[in-house]
């Protein structure tokens, strides 16, 4: 799959210790993404890409905390923006170890550091939009104003984050891959139905050996 990478940038998906092995929402495997993202990046960097990395940024009581409502995680509730808001354990707190970068990303080559569900009264999900599916993060009007048209996107996780995230940028036109080798999710079960959502939309599901 050949690019054109001055079109083309690689969105790097909440590679935060929280979601790695040991972290509030541990994901299994999570650390195998992190060679084939490190060496996307090099790649779209020597040929004049862009890479962008999402870090979730969640106050102390943010309102997808479990503990913020005395509930327990896995539970929902409605609030005045969205319906059905999961509640997660507490974790990428602002400026807690939990939420900086795995120690083995190389973060040389980000241009942008995208910071979502720093809102205490929403979450974010989507690189995109929070979870009103109204409020922007910024992403697309920085892409845009570099005339990027192709997006690569791996990270954590494949069920959640990295989905929506996916799903978002085929519906802004954006011509959209994920690596799937560079991407783990939650569950098998909600893996599946990902993957089957994102070829429904339209999105490339592909190797990053394919990439070039």
């Amino acid at each position: 799959m050949t690019l054109d990478f001055n079109r083309s940038a690689l969105i790097v998906i909440d590679l935060q210790n929280d979601f790695f092995p040991g972290g509030a929402l541990g994901i299994s495997q999570a650390e195998q993404v992190l060679e084939p993202l490190n060496r996307l990046a090099s790649l779209f960097i020597s040929r004049s890409g862009r890479v962008v990395a999402t870090q979730d940024w969640h106050p102390i009581d943010h309102i997808s905390f479990a503990a913020s409502h005395k509930k327990t995680p896995g539970e929902t509730i409605d609030t005045a923006e969205v319906s059905g808001q999961i509640l997660w354990p507490t974790h990428c707190v602002q400026g807690q170890a939990g939420a900086a970068f795995h120690e083995a990303l190389d973060l040389r080559p980000v241009h942008l550091i995208i910071r979502k569900g720093f809102r205490r009264h929403l979450d974010s999900y989507s690189a995109f939009f929070e979870n009103d599916r109204k409020t922007p993060t910024g992403l697309d009007g920085f892409l845009k104003s570099l005339s990027i048209d192709t997006l690569v996107l791996g990270g954590l996780a494949t069920d959640y984050c990295v989905l929506y995230s996916a799903l978002d940028a085929a519906q802004a036109g954006y011509k959209t891959i994920v690596a799937l080798d560079a991407v783990r999710g939650v569950a098998a079960a909600t893996v599946e139905q990902a993957q089957k959502l994102l070829v429904e939309a339209g999105v490339i599901l592909a190797e990053t050996k394919d990439i070039r």
